[in-house]
């Protein structure tokens, strides 16, 4: 039987992981603690390791791991910036990962903290909670007729957009690689970053954590946003993290 240890999981994790097909097969160790150099050992005696966005997988780590005797490291996300490709490919570990990660889901969560900030339901929540029902500082904007942006239209970039279309908006998407059928027929224009970030009411960034897309939102892209732009991310933060003093004195919020 194969033995997997699985770091940095909470009890939903350990809920579907037992309960999906073929679980029997294997022998879990839950962990709560993140996989790293430091507690690399805990994987002694297992085959495979199963890790999160916070896990460190570094050249020392990897090397940790091969010595224990694990033999293939899974991962149950889509990114895999934090793991070392070159040292894994070393040490003879192959990586797994999540192809798609829920993109309908995590496109309908942008779109409801997008909501949730127009409307400013967080202020409202706690008004109401003190039986205050004032209107005051709460109103937001129709997003019927705004302009909104999409950075990146992998699947979640593309659910995002079409999301939006129905909210009647005009969509504007970027992409080093545009879907141009995908956009013919949901009615998206594709354009260049500059004037994307020009002319949208609300931008909405869906690109992976890579070497190209760290200064995606440098200082001097966030100049040519509109004053005051609505600004979603379900990102990483070190995307926007170089311009993140202009960015916030840019946003609504």
């Amino acid at each position: 039987m194969i033995t997997v240890a699985v770091y940095d999981t909470r009890p939903y994790d350990r809920q579907y992981l037992e309960r999906s097909p073929g679980s029997e097969q294997l022998q879990w160790r839950f962990h709560e603690f993140r996989l790293n150099l430091q507690t690399a050992i805990s994987a002694n005696g297992c085959q495979a390791v199963c890790v999160f966005v916070n896990d460190r997988l570094d050249r020392p780590c990897l090397e940790a791991l091969a010595q224990v005797g694990v033999k293939l490291l899974a991962l149950r996300c889509a990114g895999f910036n934090n793991v070392d490709l070159v040292a894994a490919k070393e040490f003879n570990i192959p990586v797994v990962r999540v192809p798609a990660y829920s993109p309908h889901a995590v496109a309908e969560h942008a779109v409801a903290l997008l909501l949730a900030l127009n409307r400013k339901l967080h202020r409202a929540y706690n008004r109401v909670r003190e039986l205050n029902f004032s209107l005051n500082g709460l109103v937001g904007f129709d997003l019927f007729g705004k302009t909104v942006g999409i950075v990146g239209t992998g699947r979640i970039g593309r659910i995002t957009a079409q999301i939006f279309r129905g909210f009647e908006t005009r969509v504007l998407a970027y992409d080093p690689f545009p879907a141009a059928d995908w956009a013919r027929q949901c009615n998206v224009e594709y354009t260049d970053l500059h004037t994307l970030l020009a002319q949208s009411d609300v931008v909405s960034l869906h690109v992976p954590l890579l070497p190209e897309t760290r200064t995606v939102l440098s200082v001097p892209a966030t100049r040519w946003m509109m004053s005051k732009t609505f600004f979603i991310s379900g990102l990483f933060p070190m995307i926007f993290e170089k311009s993140y003093s202009l960015l916030s004195s840019r946003l609504r919020y």
